[in-house]
């Protein structure tokens, strides 16, 4: 499934942006901005539009680079075809005893509901466990979000229950419903979702 730096599913690729990335990225983060924003943070005053300031978007995909050469985060670009669609993120890992990561993702509006989220997921989620050897992955979705939540109900990730006021989203404190899966689930469900999905 990993092939020169790529992770591979049955449809899509994932694998770390590129500034040469930049021109499809920013066509789909403007086209789908105000889609998009609505479940992200706010832009801090006075920084720069990463949708279409090139040299803020270099210093993102350095960023994410640094992070996966400290082995903190793993952000990849979903492609489908050479197509750019969407990202799906690995983030603020932690191990000792926690061996956890962070999941987060979004998908262009033209390529979501065509099932490519669940199957990054699950691409992701091999990744965490057979190559990371992460312990657990939990997702984070504002419950009015339907689109996310189903992606991990198809995927019958785990529900923790929601946690009040959890992040601020485009300027507000919004709850989050909390999903996850284990090591011990990946291992009992992994012939299952990859069947399934890759």
């Amino acid at each position: 499934m990993e092939r020169a730096n790529a992770l591979f599913g049955r449809r899509v690729m994932l694998r770390g942006l590129q500034v040469s990335d930049f021109e499809q990225w920013s066509e789909v983060r403007t086209r789908c901005g105000e889609w998009l924003t609505r479940w992200e943070p706010q832009r801090l005053l006075n920084q720069p539009d990463v949708a279409t300031d090139r040299d803020a978007f270099a210093i993102r995909c350095s960023a994410r680079q640094r992070e996966r050469q400290l082995g903190t985060g793993y952000g990849f670009g979903i492609f489908v075809d050479g197509s750019f669609c969407g990202e799906i993120n690995l983030s603020s890992i932690q191990r000792g005893p926690f061996q956890n990561a962070y999941v987060g993702y979004w998908i262009d509006e033209r390529w979501a509901g065509q099932g490519l989220m669940p199957e990054s997921l699950v691409v992701a989620a091999h990744h965490a466990f057979e190559d990371l050897h992460l312990h657990r992955i939990q997702v984070s979705i504002i419950p009015r979000n339907h689109a996310s939540r189903r992606v991990v109900d198809k995927l019958g990730l785990r529900n923790e229950g929601t946690a009040l006021r959890y992040l601020e989203i485009n300027g507000v404190w919004e709850d989050h419903v909390r999903y996850a899966m284990t090591a011990e689930e990946w291992e009992e469900r992994r012939g299952e979702l990859e069947g399934a999905w890759l």
